[in-house]
């Protein structure tokens, strides 16, 4: 079950969409799945996103759910509901954005418009077996978008297919340019990460069946992008949320995430800042020999929801994504399925502003991939 916000009909006959609520509709609150915005007042206009869509002719169907203030990785709400993973009934649906997640998976829109400060496109995507981007830092507008102030926060769409995600990209970026016709086959850089066996198996196996070239990257400052992003989100959510939790209103575990955060300094923030350009640099420097960096989108399977409970123990599940949010570069999570038939995400990153490079060099991914005929792809 999808846990629907708002239902809306709003614009042409075109796709259909159904939207996070940390985006402003004109007309709708913006709550963020949260009981301490209960009481929000009615946005007075859309965010730029919403605008673009409005104007291609797309029909906005409703506003959905989120882990609260998009501050989780689970999905699990306590206040709205957690939904149903439809793919995979009994594990998580991921977080933040879970509904955009489940909707998509299900059927019931064409794509769905997420947000990704830490993987919260990514995840999602992964746990229930669809696409989801995240573009380029700063290349789709974040205006009316909730929180106001994020150096790490994309708007990005989530669709069952990729013809889908990428008619999304077009309607969202009029500035994105016909995806590029590959003279040759991709080169694939293949980051080392820890993962487990049964993702690292589902991944090898994939990448030899493509037939495309790869050669093993090692990013020396990938574990301290992760810590570095977590120090900057827990600043930045803090920023815009932290007077919440006065109210009592907040659910328990995200209060408890938001008092942690609390905790962040000036000195966490300037580390953070010396570790973002340093692995800005390396992830620029690999692309120099590659065409795209791949790696999983998730170390391990989704956790059952009986699982999950505790928020910041099952933060290590953002630990191959979160990176990227730090650095900004554009990042792709492909659905695919292990050997015991539960959800692997392939991440693909490209150089900043290469988004239609990204989306072109999965698309033939996905086609080599499709050509097997192998179960195992079969979800591209």
């Amino acid at each position: 079950m999808t846990i629907v916000i708002e239902e809306m009909a709003l614009g042409g006959s075109g796709p259909t969409v159904m939207v996070k609520d940390t985006i402003d509709v004109a007309g709708y609150p913006t709550r963020a799945s949260s009981r301490a915005l209960q009481d929000a007042p009615l946005a007075t206009r859309h965010a730029v996103v919403i605008e673009a869509l409005l104007a291609a002719g797309c029909r906005l169907t409703a506003k959905v759910g989120l882990h609260e203030l998009a501050f989780g990785t689970t999905g699990i709400n306590h206040y709205t509901g957690t939904p149903e993973n439809p793919h995979y009934p009994g594990r998580i649906p991921g977080g933040s954005s879970s509904s955009s997640a489940t909707a998509v998976a299900a059927g019931l829109c064409d794509f769905a418009l997420g947000t990704d400060t830490g993987g919260s496109v990514r995840v999602p995507a992964c746990c229930c077996g669809v696409f989801g981007f995240k573009p380029t830092f700063g290349r789709l507008s974040r205006a009316g978008v909730m929180p106001a102030q994020s150096s790490l926060d994309c708007v990005g769409p989530l669709a069952a297919d990729l013809p889908r995600l990428i008619q999304a990209m077009q309607l969202l970026d009029p500035t994105l340019r016909p995806l590029p016709t590959l003279t040759q086959a991709p080169r694939l850089g293949v980051i080392q990460v820890a993962a487990s066996a049964a993702v690292t198996q589902t991944l090898d196996a994939l990448l030899a069946a493509s037939e495309l070239p790869q050669a093993r990257v090692q990013l020396p400052s990938f574990d301290a992008a992760y810590t570095a992003g977590m120090a900057v989100i827990n600043h930045e959510t803090w920023t815009a949320c932290g007077a919440l939790v006065d109210s009592g209103l907040v659910g328990a575990d995200v209060a408890g995430r938001l008092r942690a955060a609390a905790q962040t300094d000036a000195a966490d923030l300037a580390a953070a800042e010396t570790v973002r350009a340093r692995f800005t640099a390396e992830v620029d420097a690999a692309l120099q020999h590659c065409d795209v960096l791949v790696l999983p989108t998730m170390p391990d399977y989704p956790l059952a929801v009986a699982d999950a409970a505790d928020t910041r123990a099952v933060l290590g599940m953002t630990a191959l994504v979160r990176p990227f949010n730090l650095s900004g570069h554009p990042a792709l999570s492909m659905p695919f399925e292990g050997f015991d038939g539960l959800p692997v995400g392939v991440q693909l990153v490209a150089a900043k502003g290469a988004d239609e490079s990204l989306l072109a060099i999965a698309s033939e991914l996905a086609r080599r991939l499709a050509a097997q005929g192998e179960p195992l792809w079969n979800r591209c």
